[in-house]
């Protein structure tokens, strides 16, 4: 089986032996070489997490195929803390959300869907774009790299997971969600997600996509700073947020020289 055939669903049912051969056959391919491969405890199996290190950057494998990414609204039911700090904080703060909390979160999360992507190296960190590079594509471009799709992004965020963050279902409202938490160390956003990717942890680092109307993993601290609620503020990590107003900010003529207010995530292809 070739690394273009190596589905999602076929890289949870290798053993050990066989997923390391196709990471070492993706770091030949990919001129780099396999710096880590290990295993994760993953939607009640394991996932093999293979990271490759290419010209002083990691990457991590992404195996793709058809995959399931978006947010199911209609299954989903807040937990009791969830919906009373939207009562008592968003609601009451005069913000002008919608009354139902599933309504706001339709204009922010991304329906679930059936997608068909590819499977590629994608860059275990963000990085910012250069102030002399005059594009984000031609600063990928000339490295042979590109940026994600948003279906792409989501899968690799979310790793097949149905819950409203990449981590599960719940959020810890009485901590910030941003900057180095030293109360919650080992918390979930700060561990790297089931592909080894660090990812939609922080509000602060939102990542550009090849789709421009879609910025994911952070809205630029804006909830934070509004003071929109405790859960509101949780929600730009949710791997199906694209953050249409983050979007719709970078893509105006004030985000015009915020270079350094989002990042791109690198994607390698492999075929």
């Amino acid at each position: 089986m070739s690394l273009t055939d190596l589905t999602f669903d076929r890289w949870r049912a290798l053993d050990w032996d066989a997923a390391h051969h196709h990471a070492r056959e993706a770091a030949r391919l990919a001129d780099g070489r396999l710096v880590e491969f290990d295993g994760t405890p993953h939607l009640g199996g394991v996932l093999h997490r293979a990271v490759i290190e290419r010209e002083g950057r990691r990457f991590a494998l992404i195996p793709g195929g058809e995959v399931t990414v978006g947010f199911d609204l209609d299954a989903w039911r807040p937990l009791p803390e969830q919906l009373d700090s939207y009562r008592t904080e968003s609601l009451a703060g005069g913000f002008g959300f919608d009354d139902d909390l599933a309504a706001y979160l339709a204009r922010h999360l991304s329906p679930r869907r059936t997608a068909t992507v590819p499977t590629v190296l994608m860059a275990v960190e963000p990085e910012e774009l250069p102030e002399e590079a005059e594009s984000v594509t031609e600063f990928l471009t000339e490295r042979g790299l590109r940026l994600p799709g948003p279906d792409e992004w989501e899968h690799a965020c979310g790793a097949g997971a149905a819950t409203l963050f990449r981590w599960g279902s719940a959020c810890p409202l009485d901590l910030a969600p941003y900057g180095d938490d030293h109360d919650d160390p080992a918390g979930p956003r700060h561990r790297p997600n089931a592909f080894g990717l660090h990812i939609a942890r922080d509000v602060y680092e939102s990542e550009a996509t090849s789709d421009r109307g879609s910025v994911y993993g952070g809205d630029g601290g804006e909830a934070v700073c509004g003071g929109y609620g405790s859960f509101v503020s949780w929600l730009p990590l949710a791997t199906a947020n694209h953050n249409p107003g983050m979007a719709e900010f970078l893509n105006g003529p004030e985000g015009d020289d915020l270079s350094d207010e989002f990042g791109v995530r690198p994607v390698l292809d492999l075929s």
